[in-house]
């Protein structure tokens, strides 16, 4: 480990520099892509990551890789010191005119990566809202199976929240407020950016996006007090190393909340909407949650369609084994 002395001379040579420090007020608004940032701040994008990885040697910045692009976002690890930064740079701008002038002019710059999040988005949905439509026709309304989930969860804090397979980030945005923190997980790219889209307005420090398998988490044990899988488990071959990774990520009396479809017929499933599971019977799911090491709760039902939706909730009996590294985290 550096001698303090070392850490603290990085920290000061890594904000000597006006593009770094516009960089460090920019990620104090948002997650950004490297090519975002060399959008905003009118740089080459070699250029922009050479200050990138002088303020992430230095601990105020974290890459994160999904797919060919890098998103930055501000050091966790680095909380206090972050915030000092920030502080710093907030007061630098009440009375620096210049300084001031050049944040202005970022920020109304991030309008437009703004917009063209969304715009992606909206080409999305417009591509594939016939079948997303096809689907919510068969079951209860959106808004009625959140309600009910809210309801399941209301009985203690969210803590920090994991959202695996957050698709839209719908769940993400719809528990913010009520968690520490929100995780939100998916493994295809094209949905992160989707979610990533739908989740902008809320500060960075509050929800962050990671690309990851539900069968392989990429997060140490014990991370999170609440998972949330909502109707991605019909998506998974086998369901139970699945539930065995979020039992592991969860501390011990964590919760877990699953939302799917209970066991049905619709064959059409499986070739229209890629559906690997026709649902899961009471019986199953229970069988599942006690073999991954939770307590279940009665399961709550909503069957407003065709499609039966069930929410079936665990409580976790006891932390998991130990199989990821103690450094991963360090290492995303």
């Amino acid at each position: 480990m550096l001698p303090v002395t070392m850490v603290i001379e990085d920290i000061f040579k890594a904000l000597g520099d006006p593009t770094r420090l516009r960089i460090a007020r920019l990620l104090g608004a948002m997650e950004l892509a490297v090519g975002e940032l060399a959008q905003v701040l009118g740089q080459s994008q070699p250029r922009v990551s050479r200050h990138v990885g002088i303020l992430c040697d230095a601990g105020l910045a974290e890459r994160r890789r999904e797919g060919s692009w890098v998103f930055l976002r501000q050091s966790e690890s680095a909380g206090p010191v972050v915030e000092a930064m920030q502080a710093l740079l907030a007061l630098a701008e009440a009375h620096e005119p210049a300084f001031a002038a050049l944040c202005e002019a970022d920020r109304k710059k991030l309008a437009a990566i703004r917009q063209a999040r969304e715009t992606a988005a909206e080409t999305y949905f417009a591509r594939h809202a016939g079948e997303w439509d096809e689907l919510r026709a068969l079951h209860s309304a959106d808004a009625e199976v959140e309600t009910r989930l809210a309801e399941a969860l209301a009985e203690a804090p969210l803590g920090a929240l994991l959202d695996i397979g957050t698709g839209t980030g719908r769940i993400a945005e719809l528990f913010a407020e009520q968690a520490e923190r929100v995780v939100a997980l998916d493994k295809n790219l094209e949905m992160l950016r989707v979610a990533r889209a739908k989740l902008q307005h809320l500060p960075a420090t509050r929800v962050e996006l990671v690309q990851g398998d539900f069968a392989d988490l990429p997060f140490a044990d014990a991370s999170f007090d609440t998972v949330i899988l909502h109707q991605v488990l019909h998506f998974a071959p086998d369901p139970a190393p699945v539930l065995a990774e979020a039992a592991r990520v969860l501390r011990g009396g964590g919760r877990i909340a699953i939302v799917d479809f209970a066991s049905h017929d619709h064959e059409e499933l499986r070739t229209r909407h890629q559906h690997v599971r026709l649902g899961f019977s009471d019986r199953q799911m229970a069988e599942l949650l006690k073999a991954a090491g939770f307590t279940a709760s009665p399961p709550r039902a909503l069957e407003g369609g065709a499609l039966v939706v069930k929410i079936w909730t665990a409580t976790r009996r006891s932390p998991a084994v130990s199989k990821k590294s103690p450094a991963l985290e360090s290492a995303k």
